[in-house]
């Protein structure tokens, strides 16, 4: 039996273009015969026309966050279209029961997140903070946010290619800093001990080298403990 290892936040952003997205959804569901995956979709196109809707209407608060939400519904309708040998869930008992039988389970959050209703109404919260409360709430050892950069950078960086890419950054300091993640994330990452991962879901083999390895070209955000960093994280410089 497989026992779920990791959430996969599948962002919006790799569904924007080009054949990545497709190229990546067939690695997850390779994945995931020897390791336990759990996806949260993002909420790319869908939640941008909320967003429009949002900007245009005078929604409240509530109506928006449940609009977002199903936005990210539809986005897992697609990736499960995408990936082979996954099962669409929209409870975690269900997920883990897909898991244990080598699928990958595609949480379809809408109903879980608004049944227990444990988040901000903000568009503070994205499919980021989303993913880690999964994670969290299901107990599942390590996030992996997959987007369409290759983590986070310093904010000096001005040049192309890695060489201003953090490998390690603490929860408290990403709170700090704008873009990347969304607003809420580091509050979330506050009430749960999880080994978080940013990386480019635009190259397949870094989940596979993480996965397999437990490392891989990235960002690894760890909890701050005592001033102390998590052990076991290192940069890997290869793509």
């Amino acid at each position: 039996m497989i026992e779920v290892e990791a959430v996969l936040k599948v962002g919006g952003s790799l569904g924007r273009g080009g054949t990545g997205l497709a190229a990546l959804c067939n690695e997850i569901g390779l994945l995931g015969r020897r390791h336990g995956l759990l996806v949260v979709p993002g909420g790319g196109d869908f939640a941008d026309q909320v967003r429009r809707y949002y900007r245009r209407f005078p929604l409240s608060e509530t109506a928006a966050h449940r609009m977002a939400l199903l936005a990210m519904d539809q986005y897992g309708c697609l990736l499960g279209d995408l990936t082979p040998n996954c099962i669409l869930t929209a409870d975690l008992q269900s997920a883990k029961a897909a898991t244990a039988r080598g699928q990958v389970a595609i949480l379809l959050p809408s109903t879980l997140v608004l049944e227990l209703d444990q988040l901000p109404h903000s568009w503070q919260v994205t499919s980021d903070s989303i993913a880690a409360w999964v994670a969290g709430l299901a107990h599942i050892p390590r996030l992996v946010l997959l987007k369409n950069v290759d983590g986070i950078f310093s904010e000096k960086y001005a040049g192309g290619g890695l060489s201003g890419l953090i490998p390690e950054v603490s929860a408290a300091e990403l709170a700090s800093r704008r873009g990347g993640v969304d607003e809420y994330f580091s509050s979330v990452l506050d009430s749960y001990d999880l080994e978080t991962w940013i990386i480019n879901g635009l190259h397949p083999e870094r989940l596979a080298g993480l996965l397999d390895s437990g490392y891989t070209l990235g960002t690894h955000v760890y909890r701050d403990q005592a001033g102390g960093i998590t052990p076991g994280a290192r940069q890997v410089t290869s793509p």
